[in-house]
């Protein structure tokens, strides 16, 4: 099989099968591998991105992202410009998130092991905006935080690395942090991925000057929790 697009790895049914198999134990044993955590997304996460690639087709704004194929990163997104935008705005509290949590959009991992360019790029812009997500639902970078938002991406797209990282994260929780997330953050997430906008068909970026509040509205998203 040719590259079918610059980062594309080509490989067979039985190399996926490996590396799905090796990434997802690497995965289960090391969270902080986000390599593997790619590779298992890549290599079982086909039928999910087909599944959101339809739904971006029949929906105007998904099917103009993916007609566009809009990137989230420092030569795309001016984060001098977001960081002087009102407090409040999605941009603003972006930017913040960015600064406080010391991260950069240019981090997220290449798409190498998926066949379909089209497909591809539905998981990279499904990276892209993970943590806009975390941004549009106030979920904070801990280990509570990052299981509340994959369960929140595990209902709303399907892939199996997010179902599959909402359900083991959350057995690593402490004590304080499982009883909140059992009675608080786990029955609020399930509703809000139900009802809301479905977040892949968002054109995040153009909507920076929008007040949080405003834009958590639109996409049907009701207040997060307090403070987790």
């Amino acid at each position: 099989m040719d590259r079918l697009y610059g980062t594309h790895k080509p490989t067979n049914l039985v190399q996926k099968s490996i590396l799905a198999v090796g990434s997802g134990v690497m995965s289960i044993l090391d969270p902080s591998r986000d390599d593997m955590i790619s590779i298992f997304g890549e290599t079982t996460g086909v039928l999910a991105l087909k599944s959101m690639q339809e739904k971006m087709i029949v929906d105007p704004e998904g099917d103009e992202i993916l007609k566009k194929r809009p990137v989230i990163n420092t030569k795309t997104v001016d984060l001098n410009f977001l960081k002087s935008l009102p407090a409040g705005t999605l941009g603003k509290e972006y930017s913040n998130f960015l600064a406080k949590y010391n991260l950069t959009p240019d981090a997220r991992r290449p798409v190498s092991f998926i066949d379909d360019a089209e497909l591809a790029y539905v998981m990279r812009r499904y990276r892209e905006i993970h943590d806009l997500t975390h941004v549009t639902l106030g979920m904070p970078i801990n280990m509570l935080g990052e299981v509340t938002v994959k369960w929140f991406e595990g209902i709303q797209y399907g892939l199996p690395m997010c179902a599959l990282g909402g359900f083991f994260g959350s057995v690593r929780l402490g004590p304080r942090h499982t009883a909140k997330y059992l009675n608080l953050t786990l029955p609020w997430i399930v509703r809000t991925a139900r009802q809301s906008r479905l977040f892949i068909n968002v054109y995040f970026e153009k909507h920076w000057h929008k007040p949080l509040v405003e834009f958590r509205r639109e996409l049907n998203i009701v207040e997060p929790p307090p403070k987790l």
